[in-house]
């Protein structure tokens, strides 16, 4: 491979600090342009001159003025004049797309995702998912169902999502439970694989009620779970002392 030629030095387009200051100043304005921060060299007979913003708007950015010259000539042209950013320049954050914008909970009324044609977490409906009774509905479903079922990737991502969620076992109302949502009797089980972690909770009392909660998740409600009773009052009746002397 071959050694990259070094742009040769050009003292005239060096010298032409003030033919870049002029562009400069004549697309920003006077004020807008401060003092020449240097000059580098592009390419042989190419180079930038660089100065500072002084527009409060555009701290550390810095103007681009690009010059050249023909060969043999001493005539400076300028190319073209760019605001840049510098090293400690404000930048507006990096654009995302829409589709990559959207967070769990931002789905509102009306809202649509958009369509992922090659979504890891999907696959065809007559592909084999490894979840039997996803694949016994997806076969009955052929040609008649869903065009797309869960993969087996999806399904473990949602079972991580769940069971790292709110109702998992480590969040608050999990950790301070009696008794786990195993032991419960209002735990309907879910079938297939998920079976052996998760169910869904049909407790009307309970902060989970409705939602799919793992096996170690618990909360107050817990059918088997009571408050221990107060020790029952006693009170003491009044002692009469016979042999007491009433001054009164």
């Amino acid at each position: 491979m071959a050694a990259a030629t070094a742009v040769r030095p050009d003292a005239t387009l060096r010298g032409a600090v003030d033919v870049a200051h002029a562009a400069a100043v004549d697309v920003a304005g006077s004020d807008a342009v401060g003092e020449h921060l240097g000059m580098e060299m592009v390419q042989d007979r190419l180079a930038t001159h660089y100065f500072a913003s002084a527009s409060p708007a555009y701290r550390g950015w810095r103007w681009a003025v690009s010059v050249a010259r023909i060969p043999r000539s001493k005539t400076v042209t300028v190319c073209e004049t760019d605001l840049v950013p510098g090293e400690d320049s404000l930048l507006s954050p990096t654009w995302v797309p829409y589709s990559a914008r959207l967070a769990p909970g931002d789905l509102g009324p009306g809202d649509v995702t958009p369509y992922l044609a090659e979504d890891p977490l999907l696959v065809a409906g007559f592909e084999a998912t490894g979840e039997e009774d996803v694949d016994e509905v997806a076969l009955w479903e052929l040609g008649l169902g869903r065009p797309r079922v869960l993969s087996a990737e999806g399904r473990d991502a949602a079972a991580q999502r769940w069971y790292d969620g709110e109702h998992g076992p480590t969040s608050a109302v999990a950790r301070k439970a009696p008794l786990p949502c195993s032991s419960c009797g209002f735990l309907v089980p879910m079938p297939g694989a998920l079976r052996s972690v998760f169910g869904v909770c049909a407790n009307a009392w309970s902060p989970s009620d409705g939602a799919v909660v793992s096996l170690d998740h618990g909360c107050g409600a817990h059918s088997e779970a009571d408050l221990e009773g107060p020790e029952p009052e006693r009170v003491t009746p009044p002692i009469l002392d016979d042999d007491a002397l009433d001054l009164s």
